[in-house]
């Protein structure tokens, strides 16, 4: 299972819903992704799970947050075949890309859900714009603490470990403060010491 903080592993797909074409975690960089794994006869999913990510869908925009769903069967596998997958998301008007999780050969757990650690659906997994994992919550979670963290990781600015950005600021005489004194940035008027 993979810890908070770290690259979030590839989801293992067998088919994909509500989209023209495959998606990856590494295409979503730069974005915010909230993965929502659920079972279409799983209660807790269809009464908050579900109606929780249509609504981030719908409230953020799709270039700042990516929604996916991933169907992770791990029980009752003949009653949640890909075509009954197909008519549950038309007649709950679930708009967002759906993953079939690829089913296990050896086991019951699919390996998506295996790779993430989860513990059963619904599972709520954000990833910030770097791809880390920022929650891996089993069960419901409150809608207003799901769209701060959103919010928040929408507004954190990605910065390259490698660039000298502190230093290139300081050499365009952005101003600041330091331990010593604030200096007026170069825009409103010369910095002074």
């Amino acid at each position: 299972m993979p810890n908070i903080n770290s690259v979030a592993p590839e989801l293992q797909v067998s088919q994909w819903l509500n989209t023209l074409r495959s998606i990856t975690l590494a295409d979503l960089r730069g974005r915010v992704v909230v993965l929502h794994a659920f079972q279409m006869l799983c209660p807790g999913c269809v009464s908050h799970g579900l109606p929780q990510a249509a609504a981030i869908h719908e409230t953020f925009p799709a270039a700042d947050v990516a929604v996916i769903g991933i169907h992770s069967v791990f029980e009752h596998h003949s009653a949640m075949t890909p075509v009954a997958l197909e008519a549950f998301l038309y007649e709950y008007r679930i708009r967002f890309p759906v993953a079939v999780d690829r089913p296990s050969i050896s086991g019951n757990i699919p390996h998506t859900m295996e790779l993430f650690g989860m513990r059963g659906t619904p599972t709520l997994i954000i990833l910030d714009q770097q791809g880390r994992i920022r929650l891996n919550h089993f069960g419901r979670m409150d809608d207003l603490r799901v769209g701060a963290m959103i919010g928040q990781l929408v507004s954190e600015v990605a910065i390259d470990p490698n660039s000298n950005q502190e230093q290139e600021q300081a050499a365009a005489g952005s101003g600041g403060c330091d331990d010593d004194k604030c200096a007026i940035s170069d825009n409103m008027g010369s910095a002074n010491a």
